[in-house]
């Protein structure tokens, strides 16, 4: 068979590039279809987390979304959620971690967060003193924080735990002539003076304590003496009354 001599530079492309080109092409097309194949896993999966961001509502859902999620672009607010309902379950040694860990890495918009909610945390521990210093940092570092306000009344709550409301109150009048006409923020602080007022300085005590002094209290009526009380004496019949003599 003879070959028309217009293909023969075609064959002769074949035999030295063409199976070379061929395969480069085929990779290409496979390396590309792997590549939005891996762009549409991604997509689906950012999806899901801000679905997730949306719609998880118990520490349970939220732990778990963090668990697959957190290292999507939703993975901080994922995980500020989780520290804010640790909180709100009253899990506040596990919702002060997460607001640690999240320092540095809060979403864009929500970096004051972490801090606040740091001391918050230290606050509802009892852990005055350091809730204090971290409110106090806070507000020395950033005054202008839309989170300012809220570290101020932080702090107030603290110096009335430490035992000075007269302080605690001080604060809060200085408070209350900074926030101007905000109506909010002073129903904020009228509701922090109410508190302070009511606080009363109480020892820490614990369920051992309360069984100690319920122990000591059964002890002592034990170890009280026993007073008899003589019984009644019987009663007699009152004398029969002896008429008056007549008058003469």
């Amino acid at each position: 068979m003879r070959i028309p001599e217009e293909l023969i530079p075609v064959i002769e492309w074949w035999e030295k590039d063409g199976k070379q080109t061929v395969a480069i092409v085929a990779v290409a097309a496979i390396a590309v279809a792997g590549y939005y194949g891996w762009k549409g896993w991604r997509d689906a999966r950012a999806v899901r987390a801000s679905d997730a961001l949306l719609t998880a509502t118990a520490v349970e859902d939220i732990e778990g979304a963090v668990a697959e999620y957190g290292g999507t672009k939703s993975g901080p607010a994922l995980s500020m959620r989780l520290a804010k309902a640790y909180f709100e379950a009253e899990r506040f040694e596990e919702a002060l971690a997460a607001y640690e860990k999240l320092d540095g890495s809060a979403p864009e918009g929500f970096e004051d967060v972490p801090s606040v909610g740091r001391a918050e945390c230290l606050e509802a521990l009892g852990r005055y003193e350091e809730a204090l210093k971290s409110y106090d940092a806070f507000v020395e570092a950033k005054p202008k924080s839309f989170l300012a306000l809220t570290a101020r009344l932080g702090a107030a709550r603290c110096v009335a735990q430490l035992g000075d409301k007269a302080k605690a109150l001080e604060r809060l009048a200085s408070v209350r002539e900074t926030v101007g006409d905000d109506e909010t923020a002073k129903t904020l602080v009228e509701s922090a003076e109410a508190l302070v007022k009511r606080w009363e300085k109480r020892e820490k005590t614990t369920l051992f304590d309360a069984a100690d002094a319920a122990a000591k209290q059964i002890e002592a009526e034990a170890a009280a003496p026993v007073v008899e009380v003589p019984a009644e004496a019987p009663a007699t019949e009152a004398p029969a009354e002896v008429p008056a003599p007549a008058a003469e």
